[in-house]
């Protein structure tokens, strides 16, 4: 494959914790996990039908999509390795691979690309080409961070991902380890360091080589692991570690997130995370989900949600994620049958797209607010600078028995206060549900912040504050 690149290459904007590209422009990951074995990029494997997979892709672009989050290898099926032996690199898969950069700079989508199925690989060690008893270099998947010969066949794996296809704009960012877990360094955190640094000197030093430059890296972590082991050190690897761009965790709050039961709680709850990882994140690197969903209702209790109910869920997760200081809405992973999104959570995507060009995210050094701004009768989500401010609203109480917010509600208006703002500002009010701008206006603000009476609101609305010029 041709290492050219179409598409501009993103990186950390120098101002602020958001992306931008080359050219300079803001850039948000919007978008899901995805997989090559589910259905709408299955297509794709030895080419059996290609155009359907560049009408999906065409179609998430047009809903405001510009990321998917992919695993070089789906482990969860034995004929999708990408190396089979260890150390052979399989055609069919890496056909795949070069087919769907090929569209994907066409299209202009990008992927947050990770090398390393853990889940799976974990669950099925035993048919794994890493395994020694299939003629792979470890013995024991309990000890994949702390063997040099697994260290080894990692790197290689993403040499040839680098030589490949490290030269396209389509690639956002490397995941550098999926969900590193102390499971794989015999329950301890003590190696993340030494062997995030490892992977991300190894792998940035090898673009630079060969492009003259570097994708963003990250490495993801099992959120509740955080709380679940506070005795093991791994908040500072992975929100902190020197040589990484951005931080990420996977969001998965229990009972709440994990299993919702209604749309209201899940969205505190990832207000909630996601004020604390901003709060441990150093104040220029991005923060933002890379996997969330109701993971313990499908995996677990055998569940599909209710789609209309499942939408909800999703725009107000997205939204709460976004408002809370967040890079974009975070990124789903299905957990439906079929693993796919639903067209409404489409819709919910292009509408968030549409809000973005409100604010200058090229400045914008948001902390969170949610603590602070006040809206009685109202949840807030909120960050800002005091320049600029992004504010969510949802009603509290407003639950029915099927736990969507209830059609019947009377829309009411909320009166809003905002004590980080304390220059005269323009409000923007949004609608999420439709994607677009409800009405615009100046308000006043003085020494205890800015103060508005929103339009009357059924059951959530999104607002941009900008300072008034001069």
């Amino acid at each position: 494959m041709s290492a050219r690149a179409t598409l501009p290459w993103i990186q950390v904007a120098p101002d602020a914790p958001y992306f931008i590209d080359d050219a300079g422009a803001p850039w948000h990951p919007i978008g899901q996990n995805d997989a090559i074995t589910w259905p709408e990029l299955a297509p794709l494997f030895r080419k059996r039908d290609m155009a359907v997979v560049e009408r999906h892709l065409l179609m998430l672009r047009d809903h405001g999509v510009t990321c998917l989050r992919l695993m070089l290898e789906y482990a969860q099926v034995r004929h999708r390795y990408i190396e089979r032996p260890a150390g052979r690199f399989v055609p069919a898969m890496v056909q795949y691979w070069d087919d769907l950069f090929a569209l994907c700079e066409r299209v202009g989508m990008r992927i947050l690309l990770t090398p390393l199925d853990t889940f799976w690989t974990w669950i099925k060690w035993q048919h794994h080409p890493w395994n020694i008893a299939n003629g792979g270099p470890l013995d024991s998947f309990s000890r994949a961070l702390l063997a040099p010969e697994a260290r080894a066949a990692l790197k290689a794996r993403l040499d040839f991902a680098v030589r490949r296809w490290g030269g396209s704009g389509a690639l956002f960012a490397w995941d550098l380890w999926n969900e590193i877990h102390p499971a794989n360094a015999e329950d301890s955190a003590d190696c993340f360091d030494e062997v995030i640094h490892d992977l991300s000197v190894h792998v940035r030093g090898l673009e630079e080589e060969l492009y003259g430059r570097s994708h963003p890296q990250t490495v993801s972590v099992y959120g509740p692991e955080l709380r679940w082991k506070p005795h093991l050190n791994m908040h500072d690897p992975i929100f902190r570690h020197p040589d990484l761009d951005f931080a990420t965790i996977h969001i998965y709050k229990e009972r709440s997130i994990d299993d919702p039961r209604d749309t209201v709680a899940p969205a505190l709850a990832m207000g909630e995370i996601v004020r604390d990882c901003v709060a441990e994140t150093p104040a220029g690197r991005p923060f933002l989900d890379t996997e969330h969903g109701p993971i313990h209702s499908f995996k677990d209790r055998r569940i599909t949600l209710p789609e209309p109910f499942d939408d909800e869920y999703f725009r107000h997760m997205a939204w709460a994620h976004l408002a809370s200081g967040g890079v974009g809405g975070g990124m789903r992973w299905p957990n439906r049958s079929p693993h796919v999104l639903t067209p409404g959570m489409r819709v919910a995507q292009r509408g968030m797209a549409a809000f973005l060009p409100l604010i200058d995210w090229t400045r914008f050094r948001r902390s969170n607010w949610n603590h602070s701004v006040k809206a009685p009768g109202f949840h807030a989500f909120a960050c800002g600078d005091g320049e600029q401010a992004i504010i969510w609203l949802l009603r509290r109480g407003g639950c029915g028995v099927d736990g969507r917010i209830r059609a019947d509600l009377a829309p009411r208006p909320a009166d809003v206060r905002v004590p980080d703002m304390t220059a005269a500002c323009e409000v923007i009010e949004f609608d999420t549900a439709r994607g677009e701008t409800v009405r615009m206006r100046m308000v006043p603000a003085d020494a205890e912040g800015a103060r508005f009476t929103s339009a009357p609101i059924h059951a959530d609305r999104a607002f941009v504050l900008r300072q008034a010029a001069g």
